[in-house]
């Protein structure tokens, strides 16, 4: 039967909430005791005033007040502590929810503030001394009251009368010294109650528990308990589970325990084995199972006193810590034998002192009522040296399950092995077997009907050998040889053609082989530390890989019946849908606390993969990202990478595209806005005014520097040229064909020419506006009138130059045709003559 912590989480009520503190009123008896409603606090104060009042007309005048201004001060303290000390001694989870979690809080009382809806409260492991009647008088849907590990000593006969609703209530290891039939008078719905570790010697003279009706499970009983009388379980007539601990009862009256019917689990922790026989012959035919703890069965004429179990109906016993030795076995074994219904037999944390050579025979008839024998941890001190148990061999032959753990077995003889002819199941697990000692345990013609072998935890390490030993088991289906030491393991292996179940996890071993069966339907080779695993198994239904060193899912073509599937703790970074859809019976898959790589491709899957929380366990909570390191520990499914993140060379390819894209349109716009004569014009303005502003007359090297289209060669080299340079004086021109330096940048000579001449003489015509450095030298003419505030250009117009003939990257030729005067090349030659004379006349200004 689940203790009370067991119940209590049962119901749902080990839950914690934080709720508003509620102060407590009065100070009663050295601890301060609760109150729903202030007026009492009130009510005291002004009793206090009366009292001072009247005090201070009784005594003489200077010492009364005196008096009363102590006793006022007092008062007033004393009402201050009381309210301090309420503040502190509140439960903060009782305004909020009707689960009150108050445990070990150091309370003194039961808080105020209970209400009707609190359903639970756990009050455990406090300093709580006293219940009073109205501390629960509001919580009348109570449903479990936790008090255990208090220091209650007094209960007030009415605490409980509101509580018909409850159903579990703790009172263990507290001091009550006595129990009242009137605490649980009202209790109609109690189904639970534990009273064991308290200081009481008796259950009183009458029924304690008349009115409880739905009373399931009573746990009674401490180290100085001593009586049980007739009457005390008067009104019980069924129970699940009764536990007396009764360590030291002396006194138990025939018929106490004869009125409950049934009882279901019958826990006696009573050391007299007098008490133990007489409440045994009370529960001949009520009780089910049948528990003896902590008797030292050591003495044969004591042990003769439990021979009246012989005609109990129980159909389990089960003995705990006890004492059995070679003297009282015999005895023992024939009083169980002999039960009438007996099923089956547990001996748990026993002690054995003897080596099986019994001192008298054991004379029993075959029980064939006996299926299932458990022994746990028993304790032999001579183990090496106990025998082969011949003498009890003829009680084991009807047995179907037989478990001994834990208790240093290293051989069961292959006799015994033999008389077991009806076992099915047989759990030897944290035993000392070896491989020879299983090749003699499971000799020729022993456990000819075993189905289910559980050897894990033994000293098994030779697997090839083992599988022989148990190859002849021709109906062995399960078989765990978990926790032992196999290390490598062979290529070929001989095993039960039956095996369908194998457990061989934690076993050391580095690589499965086709050692492994290929019957198997359901196979575990967790923790062994395996990379890979690709074993043909036709038949395998369930595969368990946990805590491996997998990086991938096994593949799915050898294992083409796999319907469930564990891979948790391995290394595996990720799984597609392809390699999920090639198992295609796969129901469950476990993959969780892997090391997972949320790439795009894996949170794509995850994110549009239709029903895969059905698939896979754990799901979301152990399914977590490890990298990237931005997202590392976020739970996969609920991580979402950028645009930029999933597709960083698309990204990176259209931003490329997108820049061409930008730059081709700039080519265009400057190609068709002339952006680049403009750049050209700027950079080489840059490079002119960083030098001299004006250079010194002595480096003037010519007249007139002429800018014209090479079109115009012609007017300019055979007329104007001779014309001005055999003039008398003659003037001296700067012509690029003839007077720029070879090898140097066609900007510099523009701009060297122009800064070494006097002037500069631009030749205008419809082939001047087409040619771009004709421009250059104009925009530098340009700078050079506006830069030093001369008149260093001189325009001659040889031919009529239509106005939208002039494109718009001649602004500055626009804007000196508007401001300066220049000259037109006449076509007559009186006119001609006239011309020469102006321009000689401007070359010399």
């Amino acid at each position: 039967m689940p203790d009370s912590a067991e119940l209590f989480r049962s119901h749902g009520f080990l839950r914690r909430a934080a709720i508003k503190q509620k102060p407590c009123r009065l100070v009663r008896g050295g601890h301060l005791a609760p109150r729903v409603h202030d007026s009492h606090t009130r009510k005291l104060k002004h009793s206090m005033q009366y009292t001072n009042e009247m005090l201070c007309q009784t005594k003489h005048k200077s010492r009364a007040i005196h008096n009363c201004q102590v006793w006022a001060i007092y008062m007033v303290l004393a009402v201050s502590l009381s309210r301090e000390q309420e503040m502190k001694q509140t439960c903060p989870s009782c305004d909020t929810t009707d689960i009150c979690n108050c445990s070990s809080m150091g309370l003194d009382f039961i808080p105020p503030g209970l209400t009707a809806k609190t359903t639970v409260l756990n009050l455990a492991h406090n300093r709580i001394k006293h219940i009073q009647a109205q501390d629960l008088w509001q919580a009348v849907n109570l449903r479990a009251l936790l008090l255990q590990s208090n220091k209650i000593s007094s209960i007030d006969e009415d605490s409980f009368h509101s509580l018909g609703k409850l159903e579990l209530l703790d009172l263990s290891n507290n001091s009550l010294a006595h129990l009242s039939p009137g605490w649980f008078g009202h209790l109609f719905s109690l189904q639970h109650l534990h009273l064991q570790g308290n200081s009481y010697r008796d259950l009183g003279q009458s029924s304690l528990f008349s009115n409880l009706r739905n009373l399931s499970s009573l746990h009674l009983g401490n180290p100085g308990f001593s009586t049980i009388r007739q009457g005390n379980f008067e009104g019980i007539v069924l129970l699940d589970r009764l536990w007396i601990d009764g360590g030291n009862l002396s006194q138990y009256e025939a018929g106490s325990l004869e009125l409950i019917r049934k009882i279901n689990h019958m826990i006696i922790n009573i050391r007299n084995i007098s008490i133990v026989s007489a409440i045994v012959r009370d529960l001949l035919h009520s009780v089910a199972w049948l528990e003896v703890r902590k008797i030292d069965l050591d003495e044969l004429a004591e042990t003769q006193l439990l021979r009246v179990m012989s005609e109990c109906f129980a159909n389990k016993i089960s003995f705990k810590e006890s004492l059995i030795t070679d003297a009282t076995m015999p005895e023992i074994v024939s009083i169980i034998a002999d039960m009438p219904k007996l099923e089956e037999i547990e001996l748990i944390d026993c002690r054995f002192l003897g080596t099986g050579r019994w001192k008298m025979q054991i004379h029993v008839n075959q029980s064939q009522t006996i299926k299932v024998m458990t022994i746990e941890k028993l304790s032999i001190e001579q183990f090496y040296l106990f025998t082969d148990l011949q003498d009890v061999q003829g009680l084991l032959s009807f047995l179907t399950k037989i478990t001994v753990q834990n208790t240093k077995v290293f051989l069961v003889p292959c006799r015994l092995s033999q008389h077991l002819r009806s076992l099915e199941y047989l759990d030897l697990s944290s035993n000392l077997l070896g491989d020879q000692s299983l090749k003699h345990s499971a000799c020729r013609g022993g456990l000819p009907l075993l189905q289910t072998l559980n050897l894990s935890q033994n000293s098994l390490s030779d697997l090839e050998m083992t599988g022989k030993s148990l190859s002849h088991l021709r109906h062995l289906i399960l078989l765990d040889i978990s926790q032992n030491n196999f290390g490598d393991i062979p290529d070929v292996c001989e095993w039960p053609k039956t095996l369908k179940y194998l457990n061989l996890s934690r076993t050391q071993i580095l690589k499965v082989t086709t050692c492994i069966p290929p019957t198997l339907e359901v196979l575990d080779v967790s923790a062994n530390n395996l990379k890979e695993f690709g074993l043909q198994l036709p038949f395998l239904k369930e595969l368990y890989l946990t805590r491996n060193q997998l990086k991938t899912l096994p593949d799915a073509a050898p294992i083409p019946n796999l319907v469930a599937m564990s891979v948790r703790r391995n290394k595996l970074n990720s799984f597609s849908k392809e390699e999920l859809e090639s198992f295609t019976h796969m129901e469950l898959l476990d993959a969780g606390d892997n090391n997972f790589i949320c790439s795009c491709e894996f949170l794509s899957f995850i994110h549009h993969q239709a029903g895969l929380a059905q698939v896979l366990v754990g799901w979301p909570d152990k399914y977590v990202c490890d990298s990237p390191l931005a997202v590392r520990g976020a739970q996969v499914g609920a991580v979402h990478l950028s645009l930029m993140e999933c597709h960083r060379s698309l990204v990176v390819s259209l931003i490329c595209i997108l820049l061409f894209v930008v730059i081709l349109s700039l080519v265009a716009v400057g190609y068709k806005y002339h952006a680049v004569w403009y750049l050209r014009m700027t950079w080489a303005w840059l490079q002119a005014k960083r030098k001299p502003r004006r250079a010194p007359p002595k480096d003037l090297c010519y007249d007139a520097f002429v800018s014209y289209s090479e079109n115009d060669s012609d007017w300019v080299e055979n007329i104007m040229v001779p014309e001005l340079e055999q003039a008398c004086p003659p003037f001296r021109l700067c012509l690029h064909k003839r007077d720029f330096v070879p090898g140097k940048w066609i900007v510099d000579n523009i701009i060297d020419s122009i800064e070494k001449s006097h002037k500069t003489l631009f030749v205008l015509s419809e082939h001047f506006v087409q040619s771009e450095w004709c421009k250059y030298e104009l925009d530098f003419s340009h700078f050079r009138l506006f830069d030093e505030n001369n008149d260093a250009a001189i325009l001659i117009l040889l031919e009529p130059i239509q106005s939208q003939a002039i494109p718009k990257r001649f602004c500055k030729l626009r804007k000196i045709m508007n401001t300066k005067t220049y000259l037109e090349w006449p076509s007559g030659e009186e006119q001609q003559e006239m011309f020469w004379e102006n321009l000689k006349g401007a070359l010399k200004t």
